[in-house]
């Protein structure tokens, strides 16, 4: 029998590689105009078929996690997204470049719908783990302008690709020796009723989660695209070198991982409602802001927002994981991850239309608008008990 903590370790793993692939690009485009001879957008541009399979692919990777293996499928997702990578890294035209972005996608399709299903299965405090798991991810996303700033700097731009990659199919051989195939751990299932007792409307449940998770997807695909460029026109003057933008797009990233330990713990003992609520109270209005300020305001207002909207994605997961039985949660984390990383895919034509014709302020502004349909959303959730008091843990 499997230990619950070594499977973890190696889900928490895949969030980091996951997060980290899907945003290589981004910060490495950077250091690619000279190779390609295409601009900024043109160059963005060619990642859009990677983010539409990371949504679409979403939808056969758990129906094949519930179906046929969830360790399986995870061993696909090591394998795959590392020989991809090093397939993007040896590219010599835009078309190979598509194709090994639209690779990465498709396999890293496969973490959310399965991972997390996986980690929900063996997680003792649901709230907590999530949360932690969150934290992993979002270590990911900083680590792709960390790691990437570096290795282009010192290696080109071929090294940003090549050799996480090999880092990742070591990883997978680790999993396939370390975690056996066994079935998913059967734990019991209390539906949720309304803070009063009253029954809660599964479609007014599903109805905000989606509202939320496409116009989310849109805002936390876009901005954690752009972070690099935006802080690199910004800061020009404080931070010329590519190592230390790295660092400093890094730190703000992993300023969500601070929201999302702290919010998985909060979801134990509070109704999902108020950190909703709260989270995305925030983010019109720090976007707005973003659309003008200059020098070490980003640096804040970036931090800042990266801490709602990382905050925001770890109550979206509890929301599954509480509101839908064990046997089902592969198949509907990932719709919820279809919808918001197929939404979060019209993000790359909205930065190739916008930011030529009208720079990032109104890039922003048009974000700040999606913010705000996120609050709504998070208005008419119901209220519900915490976690702790309907006795959902072990």
């Amino acid at each position: 029998m499997n230990q619950s903590r070594n499977v973890i370790r190696y889900i928490n793993a895949a969030h980091v590689i996951d997060h980290m692939f899907m945003l290589i690009f981004p910060a490495a485009v950077l250091g690619m105009t000279q190779a390609f001879a295409l601009d900024y957008a043109a160059l963005i541009g060619l990642s859009l078929g990677g983010f539409i399979a990371f949504g679409a692919c979403s939808l056969p990777a758990g129906w094949l996690g519930d179906h046929w293996s969830r360790r399986r499928m995870m061993l696909v997702f090591f394998f795959g997204i590392g020989a991809s990578a090093i397939v993007t890294g040896l590219s010599n035209s835009p078309t190979m470049l598509v194709i090994g972005l639209t690779l990465i996608g498709i396999f890293a399709a496969i973490y959310h719908p399965v991972g997390t299903a996986m980690l929900v299965a063996y997680a003792q405090n649901r709230g907590r783990e999530i949360g932690i798991n969150g934290m992993w991810g979002n270590l990911g996303v900083a680590f792709s302008a960390l790691i990437t700033g570096l290795l282009v700097a010192q290696f080109g731009w071929r090294s940003a690709f090549l050799i996480p990659g090999a880092v990742a199919i070591v990883l997978g051989i680790g999993f396939a020796l370390q975690v056996r195939e066994e079935p998913i751990p059967k734990r019991p299932h209390t539906a949720l009723k309304g803070a009063s007792g009253q029954r809660i409307s599964m479609v007014m449940v599903f109805g905000v989660l989606a509202l939320a998770t496409a116009t989310g997807g849109v805002v936390f695909n876009a901005t954690t695209m752009t972070y690099p460029k935006l802080f690199q026109e910004r800061l020009h003057d404080l931070f010329a070198s590519p190592q230390t933008l790295g660092v400093v797009v890094s730190l703000a990233y992993a300023f969500g991982a601070v929201a999302q330990l702290s919010i998985g713990q909060l979801l134990h003992r509070v109704s999902l409602k108020w950190p909703f609520v709260v989270l995305t109270l925030f983010q019109a209005p720090l976007l707005y802001a973003m659309a003008y300020v200059d020098g070490w305001a980003v640096i804040a207002l970036g931090a800042a927002f990266m801490f709602v909207v990382f905050g925001q994605v770890t109550v979206n997961d509890s929301m599954v994981a509480n509101f839908v039985a064990p046997q089902w949660q592969s198949r509907v984390f990932a719709l919820r991850y279809c919808l918001s990383f197929g939404a979060s895919a019209t993000a790359i034509p909205l930065i190739s239309y916008v930011e030529p014709r009208h720079g990032f302020v109104g890039l922003y502004l048009i974000l700040a608008g999606f913010g705000a349909l996120t609050f709504l959303a998070a208005v008419v959730f119901p209220r519900t008990p915490s976690e702790a008091a309907v006795g959902q843990t072990a």
